[in-house]
């Protein structure tokens, strides 16, 4: 059998590797003169590396984490007040997952809640575990349109109980109605000790009430998450802010 062929016999028994791959690898191997054992332990080593880089991209597909600052490029003398031994033990051994504890990150617009938030969905993506990122509006937009109630099922299910590590971006930039409330309330109560769920935010907790006015389950949602909650406080200046003010400076000079 030549080299092509046991290639795309290798193929159809389900390797993911290409043909082009698995037909070099078996000529380097046939040349190197190696033994059956070695053989195939090359093969399954390349094999399974294909595996986890294709299951890598996969589940960053899922995890639609966006475009993000990597936390090695993160400015910890920006704020204030931050809790960065904290972070840097739920990012370094993510046990916070295998226990279904919540995180939340809350503070004023533009100090970079998201962009931790994101990174610690990266770490998770990366180890392995299944994410999903997304901002409340576009949770709540996603699930108010469908039709019925098995598509509302299927849809919760899925996309926001099924992810070991859920994070819901923004909660209090936007009023929601109690149909709103009463999703994320869903989405909060099925996955309660077993399943974790990061949020940012800018309001305490006892301000979640504004964001849903007149939804009587807010007071037993926040009590849900809080249970088991990692909780940062960050103080600093926005972002965005900063960086604006040489420019906005430059253009009063002009003036």
């Amino acid at each position: 059998m030549s080299n092509d062929d046991v290639a795309t016999q290798l193929r159809s028994l389900g390797f993911r590797s290409s043909l082009a791959v698995l037909r070099s690898l078996i000529e380097h191997l046939t040349h190197g003169r190696l033994g059956p054992v070695q053989i195939c332990e090359k093969l399954v080593e390349t094999e399974r590396r294909e595996r986890e880089t294709k299951n890598l991209a996969a589940r960053m597909r899922i995890a639609t984490l966006g475009k993000f600052t990597t936390i090695d490029r993160f400015d910890w003398n920006h704020p204030k007040a931050i809790d960065r031994d904290l972070y840097e033990n739920l990012y370094s051994t993510l046990d916070f997952i295998e226990r279904g504890e919540n995180v939340l990150f809350r503070g004023p617009s533009g100090i970079g809640k998201t962009n931790l938030a994101q990174n610690l969905g990266l770490a998770a993506v990366q180890r392995g575990y299944t994410v999903r990122f997304s901002s409340l509006a576009a949770v709540l937009t996603d699930l108010l349109r469908r039709e019925s109630l098995p598509q509302l099922e299927s849809a919760l299910r899925h996309r926001y109980l099924a992810p070991r590590l859920l994070i819901i971006d923004e909660i209090g930039y936007l009023p929601c109605d109690r149909r709103a409330a009463d999703l994320l309330y869903n989405i909060v109560t099925r996955r309660h000790e077993s399943r974790s769920l990061v949020i940012t935010t800018n309001l305490g907790f006892k301000q979640w009430g504004t964001v849903f006015p007149g939804a009587a389950c807010v007071a037993a949602l926040v009590d849900r998450f809080a249970q088991h909650c990692h909780v940062f406080d960050i103080d600093a200046e926005s972002w965005r802010q900063k960086t604006e003010k040489p420019t906005a400076t430059k253009a009063k000079a002009k003036s």
